[in-house]
């Protein structure tokens, strides 16, 4: 491919790409996501441009990195490619397999259609005051954590937090995860740990051999738990069968069931539970679970963390809150849940929100390439796919200063600048939620769950990171940034902060 003229680094006939591969992570901390990979061979070798090819035999399938909107247009808009197919192996310890992000074809759009309703924005509205009571645990917690000296790790708080509201949204009930763990969150903890594409290079971490037992034995807490929420709600379900046109909710869980009502025909057949049916429900309902904390999660922390480095912004999010909510923080509970619509005059709080997924998106989306089918390039030439892993990289195109001017700055005002000003973003190049019809399907719960995050916190707390004390209590040896940023991400389910976001938690004085 390289004799054809194909963009790629300079490629070793024996060992492909690996030695460059390892030239760069040698110079990046150790944990570091591999999503990064793509940009740093851009800022190496920025001749190659938006598109190259990847060599990563034997650890891995070969690559085509697509790092520019209008070729990552063409994968997920012109023509969707299907997920990659080693995504469902990778997550199934986790879903079960037939989870809606790794579906294909009718049967993916048949689980799409039903569970959309369920994140609309005018349905999540009506959720706020129960997300409310979440996110007053939290600052609960906070206000505990601030009496205290402990550095903290941020991240495991806003994980837990992300949780809570997700198991009300998907299943309808209390997690109370951020007070106790179950022993399904500690389950579903667990197994996200033990989650593996099998192409590590430490041959013993790769086939660890803990990790099958441990994934059975999470794998069967999950579905136990999922298993008698389900059967609850179908008992409740037949019980109000006949009051069923008056009631209508739009938890997960009911929206499936539902429709497996709708199907059934005769009636009686609602006395049990189709098998197959039971089996992708719960697969739907432990996909949500995992997919709707675990991103979110990491954002809030992200959040904080950019909040905390950048003291002119964070005023500037207070003083919008004061103008908008007045001057009493603790009222904001009640101004909220009274008229969740206020969100919408915090464009400002918005903006916070678009920017942080912009520098730190919490995933990309990976495609398989398809015989015959081939991306433009930006001048002009015709890259093929069939055979490749097709990765749409959501983080290069992020930090792309041909694409954002002052690209690795938190500039908020980005989004609030009108179209002609040199910081106004372009099309397609903001890419968080990817595009097409497999795009994030709760990307407004993410973003609801981000601004009330930040209404309930930012006036009352005092979030500081402070790696600097962390790094003088836990030494270590190599580097410890990437391109001078010591919250590089880290992949564990998601991308998170390295090292859990150490902080410290205040009350706040201004």
């Amino acid at each position: 491919m390289q004799r054809e003229g194909l963009p790629m680094p300079p490629h070793h006939p024996v060992f492909g790409h690996l030695q460059l591969m390892a030239g760069i992570m040698s110079k990046l901390p150790d944990d570091v996501h591999g999503h990064v990979l793509p940009h740093q061979i851009e800022l190496m070798m920025p001749e190659l441009g938006p598109m190259f090819y990847i060599d990563t035999w034997p650890f891995g399938p070969p690559i085509l990195a697509v790092a520019a909107p209008d070729p990552a247009y063409q994968i997920t808009q012109l023509h969707s490619l299907p997920k990659f197919h080693a995504l469902r192996d990778y997550l199934r310890p986790i879903t079960g397999g037939n989870d809606l992000v790794t579906l294909e074809g009718k049967e993916w759009k048949k689980w799409r259609t039903i569970f959309s309703p369920g994140f609309s924005n005018g349905h999540l509205m009506t959720l706020v005051p129960d997300i409310m009571k979440d996110l007053s645990t939290f600052c609960e917690v906070l206000r505990e954590l601030a009496k205290k000296p402990d550095i903290i790790l941020m991240d495991s708080l806003t994980t837990k937090l992300s949780l809570d509201i997700i198991g009300r949204v998907a299943l309808d009930t209390n997690l109370n995860a951020q007070r106790n763990t179950s022993n399904f969150v500690s389950a579903l903890r667990s197994q996200t740990r033990w989650l593996s594409f099998g192409n590590e290079a430490n041959l013993f971490e790769r086939y660890h051999p803990l990790r099958p037992i441990m994934r059975w034995w999470n794998n069967r807490r999950m579905v136990e738990y999922i298993s008698r929420e389900l059967d609850f709600r179908f008992k409740n379900n037949r019980q109000r069968n006949g009051m069923a046109k008056k009631y209508r909710s739009k938890t997960i869980i009911d929206l499936a069931l539902d429709n497996y009502r709708a199907e059934q025909i005769p009636e009686s057949s609602l006395d049990t539970m189709d098998s197959t049916f039971r089996d992708s429900a719960i697969s739907q309902m432990r996909t949500f679970v995992v997919a709707g904390h675990d991103s979110t999660g990491s954002t809030i922390s992200y959040t904080f963390h950019l909040l905390s480095t950048n003291p002119s912004i964070r005023r500037l999010v207070v003083a919008e809150h004061d103008r908008v909510l007045g001057l009493e923080y603790h009222q904001a509970i009640s101004q909220i849940s009274d008229n969740p619509y206020l969100l919408n005059e915090l464009p400002y709080t918005m903006a916070v929100v678009k920017e942080t997924l912009r520098l730190y998106p919490p995933a990309s989306t990976t495609r398989s390439g398809e015989p015959g089918y081939f991306i433009q390039g930006l001048n002009g030439d015709q890259l093929p796919t069939d055979g490749f892993l097709v990765w749409s990289n959501s983080y290069a195109i992020h930090r792309d200063s041909n694409y954002w001017p002052e690209a690795d700055q938190f500039l908020p005002e980005r989004w609030l600048v009108e179209d002609g000003h040199r910081l106004y973003p372009g099309k397609g190049i903001y890419r968080p939620f990817e595009f097409g019809p497999r795009n994030c399907i709760g990307q407004e719960l993410a973003m609801l769950e981000l601004r009330l995050v930040l209404v309930m916190t930012v006036r009352e707390f005092d979030i500081k990171s402070v790696y600097d004390e962390w790094d003088k209590v836990h030494p270590r040896n190599g580097p410890k940034t990437v391109s001078g940023d010591r919250a590089y991400q880290v992949l564990s389910g998601a991308a998170h902060p390295s090292d859990g976001l150490p902080c410290r938690v205040s009350l706040a004085t201004h």
